[in-house]
Formats: C-alpha cells, structure tokens, sequence
C-alpha cells in the first residue's frame, strides 16, 4: 500500500517491529488485512502471512476479509489467521511456518502463561511484547502489534511498549468523516513527518489519489472566515481550509475554541491581530476549525488562520483564489516558512490564482506560473492586500464614525 509504505519509509523491514494505534473503529484492522494481503500477494511465490486475532474468531475476521474481496484468490491461500491469545504458542507456530509478515490484532488481548495478571494489564503487555520482539529479531520477520489508545488519545499500555518497538504509527480521523490519517511518532527507518491520507469505504480503505485536493471545501461562493493555506506534512504540500468564526461573547471569560489547530497558537495570534493589525478580537468568541480532521503544527498556518478571523470579524471574504503561507512574529511581522516554492506550485496546479507570502523570504517572493504572489511584510499588510474591500480602519472606529455622523446629522436637523 502506497501510503502506508510512504509512512514507514519506504515499506515494511523484515525483522522490525511496528505498533499501529488508533481509536476503536477507524480502520486498524481492515488496514493491517489489506497489508496483509499487499504483502502476501507482492511477490512470486506468494509469500505467507500469519494473522494473530485475540479479539475475534477466526470465522469473524473471514467475514471482514471477504467483504474487503481478499477471501478469494492469493490472498485467502496466503493469509493464515490464528486464534491465540497465548504468545508462546504464537511463537511456537510462527517459528513453525515461517511467515514473511506476523499481525497481531490486539497486544492488549495476548498474555504470557508464566505471568500472572489479565490481558492488558501493565506486566503481560510488556512481557508480551518483548516475547515477539525476540521472534522478529531473532527470526528476521516483520510484526505489526495493533494497539488500543485511551481517552487522551494515546496508545494504552506501558509507555516502555512505546520505546520497544521500531515504529509507532498513529491511524486517526473524525469519526463522523471519511478520511483517515496515518502518522508516524516514531520511526527507526524514516522520517516521522510523512503522512498517508485514506479514505474509508465499504471496502476497507483506499488510497486518496489527490491527498493535496483532498481537505478542500467547495463553497457556493466567497464565505466570509474561510482561507485556504498551503501546508506541508514532510515532503508533501497539502492545501487545508482553514475556518474562523468570530462573533460578540455574551457574560463572562470570551470562548476560545480550536479544532486542528493550537490552541497557544491561537491565542498568540489573537493577541498579535488585536495590538498590531487594528484586529480587535478581546471581547468576541472565536472558534478555529481545519476542515477535513487534519491536526497541523507548522508555523505556516499562522497567516492564514490570522487572514481567516480578520475575515470573520470584518464580515468580508477573501480574494477567490486565494491562498497564504507565512509564520507571524509578535511585532506583527511576516517569516518565511521553508519549502515556499513548492507549495505554491502545488496551489497551481489545483487552480489558485492568488497568493500571499511573507516579504521577508530569500530571494523575494517567488514567479510561479498562473499565480499572483503578493509578498506582504506585516499581517496588517497581508489583510489589506487579501480581504475583499477590506479598510484599514477597525470596525470599533467605523462604528463610532458612524454613531458620529448620525449625531451630526441630528444635530443638523434641530438647527
């Protein structure tokens, strides 16, 4: 599988060990199958698979795999699936048949008949991963642990299960959409910054052709709060819709609310727009949402999540077509983020007409083919240039501008 391997560095090494987390329902096991089934069917001959599954019968996870369509052909003769809970013997049996790829599905339903304890407990998933540690090394076969993860969102167990293995992958998504992301937090083999994008379906899980296009919203016309920033997960650009809402808090401490976004960030960014762009936002509720479920970190996202509250606030959208890049300092000044160029050339190629950068950049700003790329250097700047009829004066001074003019006109009137 294209993404998975993109994730892992290149694909599965023989003799490694690799725990997949995510929560229960988001695709772990139709995604270790088709692994399964990507692995078996890869070569000729077919190579042999061993499917460990402590949480189901045997017959359960024939009826997942015929709905996959992997009950049939190489891949049902390829994929033996066991029922055992217990490590020794699934030791016992892999040693024995000698499978180019173990799946064990979960770590926490496995024990070790020496130790006391139930399933999932502290001592037997340690010991239990340590057991199939030795068979991967000691055997040079690839193993997969599935993993469950708590409410926080991270992977149950010891935190040293974590440190044992050679691979930590992290299959997320909102449980309401389609899209499915696999991360890597730890990866002895390749870089942890890559990011496989999914979708889910009735037959498992299937790669996104255009992940770039992928957590775009089509909208019926320009909306107010909405910026498109161009992000990049490793080395691949990502085009994400960034949405703002801002509107007047009622009593006490304003709301603040981000969803794929930080939420430190956030407040910076707030701060910064309200003491150094004429953006008051200290007395609004604000929510920040990314569409589509991504979590994005990089400081890139800082103009664009600024552009898309100023948007809100001022009621005014954005220039159509528009895209922006670019970290924001305290003194409201624009940076460069890396990888510019490339980004932009991705938002050409997806139809985007107009760009925002940072000034500050090597080189200026950089010539890109169909796109317009304005170089701001301050957030103040980059929200005139951006917002649709956009006035440098902040709507508490148009307010009282207007309650101004009103009371002259009044006045007027009585002469």
């Amino acid at each position: 599988i294209a993404e998975l391997d993109r994730v892992l560095g290149g694909g599965l090494v023989p003799g490694s060990l690799v725990l997949l987390g995510g929560e229960p329902g988001v695709g772990k096991s139709p995604l270790l199958l088709q692994a399964a089934a990507g692995i078996a069917c890869g070569a000729e001959p077919p190579r042999p698979v061993l499917y460990v599954t402590g949480e189901e019968s045997a017959s359960q996870v024939r009826l997942r795999a015929a709905r996959l369509g992997l009950a049939d052909g190489i891949a049902g003769s390829a994929i033996a699936v066991l029922a055992e809970g217990e490590v020794g013997r699934i030791a016992e049996i892999a040693r024995a048949t000698r499978p180019a790829l173990v799946i064990v599905d979960s770590i926490q339903t496995v024990t070790v008949d020496e130790l006391d304890g139930p399933a999932g407990s502290v001592g037997q998933v340690r010991e239990s991963a340590l057991r199939l540690m030795e068979l991967a090394k000691g055997e040079g076969i690839a193993v997969i642990l599935a993993g469950h993860v708590t409410k926080d969102g991270s992977i149950a167990g010891p935190k040293t299960l974590e440190h044992l293995v050679d691979a930590v992958l992290d299959l997320g998504g909102e449980r309401s959409g389609v899209l499915r992301l696999l991360r890597a937090t730890k990866n002895r083999f390749g870089s942890t910054e890559e990011i496989g994008v999914f979708e889910l379906g009735e037959h498992g899980l299937a790669e996104v052709a255009d992940p770039a296009r992928a957590f775009l919203v089509e909208h019926a016309g320009p909306a107010p709060g909405s910026v498109v920033a161009a992000t990049m997960e490793g080395s691949r650009p990502l085009l994400v819709e960034v949405q703002a809402l801002v509107a007047p808090a009622g009593y006490g401490t304003p709301a603040r609310r981000a969803t794929g976004v930080d939420a430190n960030r956030l407040a910076l960014i707030v701060a910064v727009l309200g003491r150094r762009a004429g953006v008051a936002l200290g007395t609004q509720d604000i929510y920040a949402n990314l569409a589509g479920g991504l979590e994005v970190a990089e400081p890139g996202l800082d103009l664009p999540l600024a552009l898309a509250l100023a948007s809100s606030l001022r009621d005014r959208p954005v220039t159509p077509g528009l895209v922006a890049v670019g970290e924001v300092g305290l003194l409201g000044e624009l940076r460069a983020v890396p990888g510019v160029e490339r980004r932009l050339r991705e938002a050409a190629r997806l139809g985007f007409t107009t760009a925002i950068v940072p000034a500050g950049g090597r080189g200026g700003a950089p010539s890109i083919p169909g796109l317009s790329v304005h170089a701001a250097a301050t957030v103040r700047d980059a929200i005139r240039i951006g917002l649709i009829g956009d006035d440098p004066v902040g709507p508490d001074q148009i307010s009282r501008a207007r309650r101004g003019r009103a009371a002259g006109a009044a006045g007027v009137a009585g002469r």
